[in-house]
């Protein structure tokens, strides 16, 4: 009985919705299955029965009940790679290797405000959560007389630039909630179509269909020797052709 009910929970999954995150599958091995998430799409939230990402997972149940596990998360609005585990060691290892930064992180970005004065750096800043409403939780930075504020560093390449707008790589070294966000917005270059930290929906005749902000490129440590390393192609919306960029030398 207890297997029926299993096999009838997963099975409660409509068709278009298992069809759907399938589609979403861009690398799997018997330890470990990489989705494309598409913005939009929550990871997790409070209410089990939200359409998220873990309950999509219910797809790939197996009849004793067991399914992937979300070993990280996304924003809602962020787009790109996200991994689960397919079991529990294979958790624990790959829970491990984000505890301990040894996953490497590429990030896409599309952000507005003045040009960088280097076509690389990094921002440096300590970060505390605060909540301007009972419902919604931020980072800003930290000020004198917080408590605990978390260090936080991301380094970042800028790929091509065009006025105000530029397309930037980001590659954070730790892994505290929006850092990529808040950092941005700290240096006055916010995410476009960022609706919390400031980003424009619109810049230079560009309008942004969602925060422009996508993992492309997640590695590390593989739970069963070596190492893995998986891409998601961006979506359509980062298309260098369509927003006519110019190309960014380096400054001598």
């Amino acid at each position: 009985m207890k297997r029926r009910g299993l096999v009838d929970r997963a099975s409660a999954l409509s068709a278009a919705d298992s069809v759907f995150v399938r589609s979403l599958v861009i690398h799997e091995d018997r330890s470990l299955i990489a989705f494309n998430k598409p913005a939009g799409l929550p990871v997790q939230t409070r209410n089990p029965d939200d359409r998220t990402l873990d309950l999509l997972l219910r797809a790939f149940e197996r009849s004793n009940g067991k399914r992937p596990r979300l070993v990280h998360r996304l924003d809602a609005q962020t787009s790109g790679v996200i991994i689960a585990a397919h079991t529990q060691p294979s958790a624990a290892a790959l829970s491990a290797a984000f505890a301990g930064r040894s996953m490497l992180k590429t990030y896409l970005a599309l952000v507005t405000g003045d040009r960088f004065a280097a076509v690389e750096g990094e921002f440096v800043d300590e970060l505390v959560r605060y909540r301007p409403r009972p419902d919604l939780e931020l980072m800003r930075a930290a000020r004198p007389g917080d408590a605990e504020p978390l260090a936080a560093r991301t380094r970042y390449r800028v790929v091509r630039s065009e006025g105000r707008l530029h397309l930037l790589k980001l590659f954070p070294e730790t892994g505290r909630m929006h850092q990529l966000r808040v950092h941005l917005a700290i240096a006055g270059r916010p995410i476009v179509g960022d609706p919390y930290y400031g980003g424009a929906a619109s810049v230079s005749g560009v309008t942004a269909p969602r925060m422009m902000l996508h993992a492309e490129q997640l590695g590390g440590p593989h739970p069963d020797g070596g190492h893995f390393s998986v891409y998601a192609s961006p979506p359509p919306c980062f298309s260098l052709e369509q927003l006519r960029w110019a190309e960014v030398s380096p400054r001598p």
